[in-house]
């Protein structure tokens, strides 16, 4: 009888000692490092779940877009005879994608991941699918005066924005990182009501 009793005990002792080593195992998997329930990736700085590709393709691919319209805008705003309307908004699209620039820089070092620029190799990859001024077209920008600077700048504007629209889109259909795609949606409502301002200039030129 007392041998019985000594293996029942042994026996539950094992058991009790299995359930606690399975219950450790799998919080051990729970707190990997980089992953989450979500099995989403995570910052190694912090550990937690922060951004996917999409958010960072977004951010690397609107870097240079923005310096690009940058550009574009500081060739029209160093040109004489040049509609105020078409200058007022050259300004206004500096002052809000400079910003901007140094907000997605941040974010992306804060990832420890690095970012392109506006220059033939930072713009590797993009093309006029995302609305991007090709170096011909910046040329005859450079060269036009007048009217017909105004138009180059407005046309290709346009098109850069619809380009930029898109890309905002995406993140926001696919991003994770809830300030990305904040970001995305103020670019994609502030260049939508941008494009039409630029629609109705034109008419008028």
């Amino acid at each position: 009888m007392r041998l019985r009793t000594i293996a029942l005990a042994s026996g539950a002792l094992i058991t009790a000692t299995l359930l606690l080593a399975g219950c450790a195992q799998s919080n051990d998997m729970g707190g990997m490092p980089g992953m989450d329930n979500g099995s989403m990736p995570t910052t190694p700085s912090t550990g937690t779940t922060a951004f996917n590709s999409a958010d960072e393709m977004f951010l690397t691919m609107m870097i240079p877009h923005h310096e690009q319209a940058i550009q574009m805008a500081d060739v029209i705003l160093g040109k004489d005879g040049i509609d105020p309307r078409v200058t007022a908004l050259a300004q206004q699209i500096k002052d809000a994608q400079g910003p901007e620039i140094t907000t997605m820089k941040s974010w992306l070092k804060g990832w420890g991941m690095p970012y392109p620029s506006a220059t033939p190799s930072g713009m590797a990859g993009m093309d006029q699918g995302d609305g991007m001024m090709s170096q011909n077209d910046m040329t005859a920008l450079e060269n036009a005066t007048g009217v017909d600077a105004a138009r180059l700048f407005l046309t290709g504007m346009i098109t850069h924005h619809q380009g930029a629209i898109q890309m905002a889109q995406s993140v926001i259909d696919s991003g994770h990182d809830p300030k990305v795609v904040a970001l995305a949606k103020k670019i994609s409502a502030a260049q939508t009501a941008e494009i039409t301002t630029m629609q109705s200039i034109l008419g008028t030129l």
